[in-house]
């Protein structure tokens, strides 16, 4: 069974063309999510541009779904040109229950493997609220490009309060970074020691390998 959970962020205005696209190469919008870029102030004065809200939406979409969308993504949207979105396709090991798999696929079960060649990872950070830019800068250090900012708040649960000094139920802000697989570690890592726990951000980071995406920017070396 070949699933993948895709991931789309683009500029928020762009929203319902996206939703659309996904419909068309049938694949079921599972939520939609409202976050903001990672330029830094000091660049986007010096470019007279504004900060834009982004939108993520999120999906699951077999293989001939997944390259549908892919091919609309790039003759409507341009979306494979750097600065336009990015779609990236995170393979799903397994689903809870039949049920399950049929509400996030609307569609019949289909036989194969997903696509375990892994040049990028997704990098998640959740930190305390606030301090998106400190783990930006923190990540871009170690040679990481932009990323997409969400809002959350933290759940505590059953479990004491707080954790190495990070308060687990106040609010927090998450960022995605997509990353070349090579470079994941020395991003981790910058984070973790300028801003992961014992810190104020309180940052904590893991990544989930992409088995495609479109609109990332090549390196220069490429």
């Amino acid at each position: 069974m070949e699933l993948y959970y895709t991931i789309a962020v683009l500029d928020r205005d762009k929203s319902n063309d996206l939703s659309a696209l996904l419909h068309e190469a049938g694949v079921p919008t599972v939520m939609t999510l409202y976050g903001r870029g990672t330029a830094t102030r000091e660049h986007l004065l010096l470019s007279g541009l504004e900060a834009k809200g982004k939108a993520i939406l999120c999906g699951v979409a077999d293989a001939a779904q997944a390259k549908q969308l892919f091919k609309l993504a790039r003759r409507r949207l341009q979306i494979d040109i750097p600065g336009n979105g990015i779609i990236m396709n995170i393979p799903l090991k397994s689903v809870a229950g039949g049920r399950t798999l049929a509400y996030l696929t609307d569609s019949a079960v289909k036989e194969g493997r997903p696509n375990m060649n892994f040049q990028h990872e997704l990098i998640i950070v959740i930190m305390n609220e606030g301090y998106s830019d400190f783990v930006m800068d923190a990540a871009r250090s170690a040679g990481a490009g932009g990323g997409t900012v969400l809002h959350a708040k933290g759940t505590a649960g059953g479990r004491d309060q707080s954790f190495y000094g990070v308060n687990l139920a106040e609010e927090k802000d998450m960022v995605y970074i997509v990353a070349y697989a090579d470079q994941k570690a020395a991003i981790m890592r910058a984070i973790s020691a300028k801003a992961g726990p014992g810190t104020k951000a309180g940052a904590i980071c893991f990544s989930l390998p992409i088995s495609s995406v479109i609109g990332l920017r090549a390196r220069e070396s490429e």
